[in-house]
């Protein structure tokens, strides 16, 4: 088949420079180049502003001075317009956001209702909300009801219980009432924006079968890019033994704990398994991958499974997600782009005499803090059903607190908490490499939970979740 150009021509694949730099060995270790080459982006300071989601900032108050009522006649409105903006243009730059503040603050229903038509005709990204009077709620409503996905701050001194118990649970509305005056909830409002942008300009390699087409999973509004299985191979069989394979594979030597089954030559072959995804993905202009890779390793396609690869290429934010599974592709998306960290896609495994909740596989990313963050240590083994090739063995810190997180079709997250208990070996354990024991907060029976394929991600991240499936139309459930 004709292959589709990606990559430098058309801004939307993984770029030259890109590839060049992720197959650069050691040096793709630097904080700095993971996060230049997550999902095949440049940073802000070379993106142009056309390419980043558009979000307008309104402030909503009285004209008069303030007279009693809460926030109060000793609090100061306009230092505090002064001080958030500032916060708020910094944290639109930190995301690759374009923020239009509004020139003067909404004063009365009219202003509010001119606002509204706006937005309706401008069609922004997103919209930023600074209620500073309780007085100002029934716009705020309004504006809410618009359409446009809806981040409010309601700072300490703006809103009493009855101010926020329909609108905080309103579709497309992400309510802060809160006295974190730093705006941190607004840098996380932001950032949601930002990533339902990036995810609809993401598409992701899906290899099995022997068809070519393209579909788009609504309500998340991911891309896939199906082709046919044989392309990796085929692929994979182009990648000369570099200067840069040689590097991966010598990184990863390097930084293991132990290597227990593979040898030099696995190594070898791991390393130009992470080439070839990177050729692949930048020829189809793709900024992530899948495949049926078991099908390939039972069939004797490849010469070993691509599960160093893809630990490599979660570690700099690109989704690597196994079996073609594509609830994963789209756990694994949401996880990368929202979080800034990758998850672990896992094999769950109900341990009955205890009640605890053991999941396990043969691929899991090291950078589990973010992709500027340490790796958490490995040991570098086999793939376990096959026995071949290579395969990390990442050790899960005890105590640390765990999300747990899955697409169930494209509208749909299930969610849970947990807290790993210990990390398991194998042998004399059988399964997968990586295997992972938590506590989990709930079914009260842990084989009542829900899901396959789950991710297992470093920390409390449930209420973000649940607040990007309010803002853009999923449902979230426990597991």
């Amino acid at each position: 088949m004709a292959q589709r150009k990606g990559g430098l021509a058309s801004g939307k694949g993984i770029s030259r420079r890109t590839v060049l730099t992720l197959m650069g060995g050691t040096a793709v270790a630097g904080g700095a180049l993971l996060r230049s080459a997550r999902a095949g982006q440049t940073r802000s300071s070379t993106k142009s502003s056309s390419d980043r989601p558009e979000v307008r900032v309104a402030y909503l108050r009285p004209k008069e001075k303030y007279w009693l009522g809460w926030p109060g006649t000793s609090w100061d409105p306009d230092l505090f317009m002064q001080k958030s903006r500032t916060l708020v243009e910094q944290y639109a730059t930190e995301n690759e956001v374009r923020v239009t503040f509004e020139p003067q603050p909404l004063y009365d229903a009219s202003a509010a209702e001119q606002f509204i038509t706006r937005l309706k005709a401008q069609k922004p990204d997103g919209v930023v909300l600074f209620p500073l009077h309780m007085e100002r709620w029934p716009q705020i409503e309004a504006i809410a009801k618009s359409g446009t996905p809806t981040v409010i701050f309601a700072g300490l001194g703006t809103t009493f219980t009855g101010h926020i118990q329909n609108i905080s649970r309103m579709p497309g509305v992400y309510l802060a009432s809160t006295a974190d005056f730093e705006l941190k909830p607004v840098r996380f409002g932001l950032k949601m924006i930002r990533t339902a942008h990036k995810v609809r300009d993401t598409k992701i390699a899906v290899l099995r079968g022997d068809e070519t087409r393209e579909q788009t999973l609504e309500p998340f509004g991911l891309k896939l890019l199906y082709l046919p299985r044989r392309r990796f191979p085929e692929t994979l069989k182009t990648i000369e033994n570099l200067p840069q394979v040689f590097a991966v594979a010598a990184e990863y030597r390097g930084a293991a704990q132990k290597i227990v089954e593979p040898s030099e030559q696995d190594l070898i072959n791991a390393a130009k398994n992470y080439v070839a995804s990177l050729k692949l993905m930048e020829e189809e202009g793709c900024q992530g991958i899948t495949m049926d890779c078991l099908g390939l390793v039972k069939d004797r396609q490849i010469p070993c499974p691509p599960c160093m690869a893809w630990s490599k290429l979660l570690d700099a934010g690109i989704p690597a997600i196994c079996e073609a599974d594509i609830n994963a592709v789209m756990s694994h998306t949401l996880c990368c782009q929202l979080l800034d960290k990758p998850g672990f896609q896992q094999d769950p495994v109900p341990e009955t005499v205890s009640n605890t909740f053991i999941g396990a596989h043969c691929v899991s990313p090291t950078r589990l803090d973010g992709y500027d963050k340490p790796r958490a240590p490995f040991i570098l083994r086999s793939h376990a059903e096959s026995n071949l090739g290579v395969s990390l063995q990442v050790l899960w810190e005890p105590g640390r607190t765990v999300t747990i997180m899955q697409f169930v079709g494209p509208g749909k997250i299930i969610l849970g908490k947990g807290k790993v208990l210990r990390n398991f070996d194998t042998p004399p354990a059988g399964g997968c490499r990586t295997s992972v024991e938590l506590e989990i907060d709930a079914p009260a029976d842990t084989r009542d939970t829900k899901g396959f394929h789950q991710l297992f991600i470093y920390g409390d991240h449930m209420r973000d979740f649940q607040a990007y499936g309010q803002m853009f139309g999923i449902a979230t459930e426990h597991i």
